[in-house]
Parts: C-alpha cells; sequence; structure tokens
C-alpha cells in the first residue's frame, strides 16, 4: 500500500514530500539528500565500503544505487570546439552520448572570450581550461590546423584532433553531426 502524506510547492510544480508505505512514512526529501550525499563522496574517491560504513547501509546498495544511475562505463571524453557554427546540434549531441566536458564556441563568442578578460584573467581561465581537459582519457578537439598542433603538444593525453579549417579562420564552420557521433562511438568502443 502506498500513500501520499503531505505534498509542497516547488517552482510551482506539486511533489509529494512525504509517502505511506505500509507502516513507514517516507520523507523524500531525506531520501534524496542521502543519495547526493553517496555520490558526491563517491565522486571525490571515497570507497564504496567507507561511504556505506559513514552512512549506515551495505556496500550492495551503494554498487546498485551507481548501477541504476549509470549512463555509460569506459572513457572519460571532452569535447572542445571552435569556430563551430552548429553549437546547439554538438551540444545535444554530446549530451546525447554521455560527453562529459563541453567547450563549443562560435566565432563571436571566442572573440568575446579574449575581449572581455583582462591579460592575467584571459591566461588564468586558459590554464584552468587546460588543466581541466587534461583530466580527461580521451579529449575530440574541433578546430584550425595551427590550433590543432598546439592543442596536440599540450595534451599528454590522447587527443584526436578534427582539422576544421586553415588558420585563421575567420567564419564559423558547420560540423557534420553524425560523423561527430560516429567518431566519439568508435572511440567508446576501443575504449
Amino acid at each position: 500500500m502506498y500513500t501520499d502524506l503531505c505534498t509542497t510547492e516547488d517552482r510551482g510544480d506539486r511533489v509529494e514530500q512525504f509517502a505511506r508505505i505500509g507502516e513507514k512514512v517516507i520523507d523524500r526529501d531525506r531520501l534524496y539528500h542521502v543519495v547526493d550525499r553517496i555520490l558526491e563522496l563517491r565522486a571525490a574517491g571515497v570507497s564504496q565500503q567507507e561511504v556505506a560504513e559513514r552512512l549506515g547501509t551495505e556496500r550492495s546498495f551503494i554498487s546498485r544505487l551507481e548501477t541504476l544511475g549509470e549512463i555509460h562505463r569506459g572513457e572519460r571524453l571532452a569535447l572542445v570546439g571552435f569556430p563551430i557554427a552548429n553549437k546547439d546540434e554538438l551540444l545535444s549531441l554530446a549530451q546525447e552520448e554521455g560527453i562529459e566536458y563541453t567547450l563549443i564556441l562560435t566565432d563571436e563568442e571566442r572573440w568575446r572570450f579574449v575581449r572581455e578578460k583582462s591579460g592575467n584573467e584571459l591566461l588564468n581561465e586558459v590554464m584552468q581550461i587546460i588543466a581541466d581537459v587534461k583530466t580527461y582519457d580521451t579529449v575530440i578537439f574541433l578546430g584550425s590546423d595551427m590550433r590543432v598542433r598546439v592543442v596536440e603538444a599540450l595534451l599528454d593525453k590522447k587527443v584526436v584532433c578534427i582539422e576544421i579549417g586553415r588558420s585563421p579562420i575567420k567564419r564559423d564552420c558547420e560540423i557534420d553531426a553524425n560523423k561527430l557521433r560516429r567518431l566519439i562511438r568508435k572511440i567508446k568502443a576501443c575504449g
């Protein structure tokens, strides 16, 4: 038997906060908080066993919870590219394919990125982007011939570069989304 006991309003949506299951009253907010804490600890590198001990549950529960939420297994992929005409299409594709890091810019966005920062701010942000991207197993990079050479030199990890034109590129370039999807799937299959 399942019965809703109380509702709260959350951004206009009706959300059932409590539920009765037999003799038990379940607080959804508490469940969400515990699941969030489990995921935070696991993402920080804490073992399943230690998380289970900290939260008073069994390791097998932590494992099953991870399996329920798993999108994909294998290599961590990043997608970086500029200047891209079909940015929104590639961002959607990346999300569908489980790409964990994306930085796709149009020509206007890349120039704004450079112009709106002081030299120090720009250097710090570029260094942070490089540091972030280096944590991924494979980086797919879409850019000019000159940028491709720079990225290959900077990333000591596996990088797959797609040259989209000769430098300097002064316009947005259309990327074949189907070819990119096939490439992503091929990388995942080989990883």
